[in-house]
């Protein structure tokens, strides 16, 4: 009987620990996740979200994210398509309805030549758009590459882009406009891109030379330069990843500027030019009759006021979501 028992005992104890054990686990896990809910895919047990991984999941849950990228993409979508929503010719105007207010199939009225307000400003959202995202790529192309060798390289290449952008800095951007557009005579939107990417990309090229300099002096660049990478690599597998995010944030809110200064361009006779269709054309022509057919005006400057809020609202929402110091 001593000996049965103490077989009970021996083989009871450690089911009754290995239970207290479970049942302890388990009550902690409650306590940090709560009741009904599993680890996060970023939590202890699971792998640990990346930064880009983390800026998606703050970017879903941002109502000014949602509704800035829900107006960006009816913009592309009306530039790309704009017979969607306007089945009118933006130059087919009749000069008896000039200056007319809204009317049945025309809600936006007429503008001084007698053209559909509406249909013109539908179809100037692709002049707008294109020159804002063209112009935003090749700042971002240019200025990314040139302050990113200035930053990885140092030295001569380094002081001598510092001074070259000093240079561009040092121009006004309307008076450069004034002097660079005013001997164009293509009606396109390329000089007018060419001009943006001319005098915008110091500022690019400023911001991604100092993140590069900050990305080059951590740890895995440095072993990664002593397992004998070259610098292509090195520049391409790890510090751009690592050093691009300043350069999306900055790009991203001054694409809505870009689409201002086109259009602040056009108002001046220097931007786009007829037959293009653009809402700084349109508010150019509309300025002169504010007081006799104020619609003329209204429409197109509230479109490009939209526009432009839209791309700073999203550039907002990307630096709240990309920037480490808010977490």
């Amino acid at each position: 009987m001593p000996e049965e028992y103490d077989r009970s005992n021996e083989s009871v104890a450690p089911t009754g620990m290995g239970g207290s054990m479970d049942l302890a686990a388990s009550e902690a896990q409650t306590l940090d996740h709560g009741p009904g809910h599993a680890p996060q895919p970023g939590g202890p047990t699971g792998k640990p979200r990346s930064l880009w991984s983390d800026a998606w999941h703050d970017l879903r849950r941002n109502p000014i994210f949602i509704i800035s990228s829900l107006l960006i993409l009816f913009l592309i979508v009306i530039s790309l398509w704009p017979s969607l929503i306007a089945s009118g010719n933006p130059l087919q105007c009749d000069l008896s309805k000039s200056q007319q207010g809204s009317q049945p199939g025309h809600p936006f009225g007429y503008d001084n030549q007698g053209c559909d307000v509406y249909t013109r400003v539908v179809y100037g959202a692709r002049a707008s758009v294109t020159v804002g995202v063209c112009a935003t790529a090749g700042v971002a192309l240019l200025g990314g590459i040139l302050g990113g060798l200035a930053g990885y390289f140092g030295g001569a290449w380094d002081a001598v882009l510092s001074r070259i952008s000093d240079i561009f800095f040092a121009i006004p951007i309307i008076l450069g406009g004034l002097v660079f557009l005013s001997v164009v005579t293509n009606s396109t939107v390329w000089p007018v891109i060419g001009f943006m990417v001319l005098l915008g990309w110091p500022q690019i090229a400023r911001i991604a030379r100092g993140s590069v300099i900050t990305a080059k002096q951590n740890d895995y660049v440095q072993a990664a330069k002593a397992l004998g990478a070259n610098h292509t690599r090195i520049l391409l597998r790890h510090i751009a990843p690592n050093a691009v995010a300043p350069v999306i944030v900055v790009a991203t809110i001054a694409l809505g500027t870009y689409i201002a200064l086109e259009a602040t361009l056009s108002w001046l006779g220097v931007g786009l030019k007829p037959p293009t269709v653009s809402w700084g054309i349109d508010i150019s022509a509309a300025s002169t009759q504010i007081r006799n057919a104020p619609h003329m005006l209204l429409w197109p400057a509230g479109a490009l006021s939209i526009t432009v809020l839209a791309f700073i609202m999203l550039g907002d929402a990307v630096r709240d979501a990309l920037d480490p110091k808010l977490r």
